[in-house]
């Protein structure tokens, strides 16, 4: 069957489709990762975006039980250029398309990912329809320049737990965690789980009062989907918890961060999205590999100076990538340190949020 991708600046791309039938829309972005597609598609912060890889070959290695990151794919559609049928690997449990399908998510396969990535690199991200149903391409263009896109969408509360759960600790538990979440990715917990603390994943409509109330030893703020100024009631309680428990922001977590602390927030040209992008950290002097999926950036010049001092810079585009509170128990980054997919370089700054979390509670006691 023949799929139909409309980007709002006119450019049309036809393919064939695979997964589910259907239409929908949403910005398009490309991805750079080689492998990983699984954890791609559920990550919760691709909600209200349609994913394109740049790598060709697609959905060899099938899907398993394993590599989730999120309880579903929260994605609004996947762009390929060749989409495997046949996949071989011991722990797959089913193709990618047949994935795809059980959760209504459209794909479409044989278009040119290279002249879409390279269009999307010099117009920027924009809004587009992915359709089986409508074959008019001017009514596809129509749709694409009048669906809502990311500007001002709080998605965070379309992804975020109904309830809270806790995910325990792998051996002894040092510390528990707060974690708000904004759409978390599965192995952020892992990685909590493996450095001895004990989750408590909370909605992100928990409040600071609620929070404070709980026996914890520290806070993270998730990756997630959408704009962040748009998720005021969590900037606004991220800003009363400031000073009193240890904060690790990631992702969306530092965008909320850098505007608890009166900053602002802009939207990249197209934004990071893959697993090879160097950041350096300018305390160490070394550089990271690190996995990305963003389309906001922190402007941190627009922090008061006493508050806030960089920590990390983008070596592709000089973007900030990190910061930290000068006086109080506050850090983030703007990269994925938890990879899922991507390089493991960055893992280290879990060990640095427990160091943190082991200072504050000697200052308790």
């Amino acid at each position: 069957m023949e799929a139909i991708l409309a980007l709002e600046s006119g450019r049309i791309f036809r393919g064939r489709s695979f997964g589910a039938k259907g239409e929908r829309s949403g910005e398009v972005v490309f991805n750079t990762s080689m492998a990983g597609y699984q954890e791609i598609i559920t990550d919760p912060s691709y909600k209200g975006q349609i994913v394109a890889m740049t790598y060709p070959l697609i959905g060899n290695y099938g899907v398993n039980k394993e590599d989730v990151e999120s309880r579903g794919p929260f994605l609004e559609g996947f762009v390929v250029k060749e989409y495997s049928k046949l996949y071989s690997n011991w722990r797959a449990s089913k193709s990618l398309g047949d994935y795809l399908k059980e959760n209504a998510i459209p794909g479409i396969e044989g278009i040119d990912t290279r002249a879409l990535t390279l269009h999307l690199r010099e117009a920027g991200a924009m809004k587009a329809v992915l359709s089986t149903e409508d074959k008019d391409a001017k009514s596809l263009v129509r749709k694409a320049k009048a669906s809502r896109g990311l500007i001002g969408a709080d998605l965070a509360g379309g992804v975020t737990c109904e309830r809270a759960y806790r995910w325990k600790a792998e051996d002894k538990k040092r510390f528990t965690v707060a974690v708000v979440d904004c759409g978390v990715k599965f192995n952020i917990l892992r990685m909590l789980a493996g450095n001895g603390c004990e989750s408590m994943v909370l909605p992100a409509t928990t409040t600071a009062d609620e929070i404070l109330k709980m026996k914890i030893d520290g806070l993270l703020l998730s990756n997630g989907p959408g704009d962040p100024a748009a998720v005021h009631y969590v900037i606004e309680n991220t800003r009363k918890l400031i000073g009193k428990l240890p904060i690790f922001g990631i992702c969306l977590g530092h965008q909320i961060l850098g505007l608890a602390l009166g900053g602002r927030t802009y939207k990249l040209k197209f934004g990071h999205h893959g697993g090879n992008h160097p950041v350096k950290d300018l305390k160490a002097g070394k550089v990271a590999i690190t996995a990305q999926n963003h389309g906001f950036c922190v402007d941190v010049d627009s922090i008061d100076g006493n508050k806030a001092r960089v920590t990390h810079v983008n070596l592709n585009d000089g973007t900030v990538e990190g910061m930290e509170h000068r006086r109080l128990p506050a850090f983030s980054v703007q990269f994925h340190p938890e990879n899922a997919p991507g390089p493991h370089d960055a893992e280290y700054l879990f060990g640095k949020f427990t160091e943190m979390m082991k200072d504050a509670k000697a200052k308790r006691h």
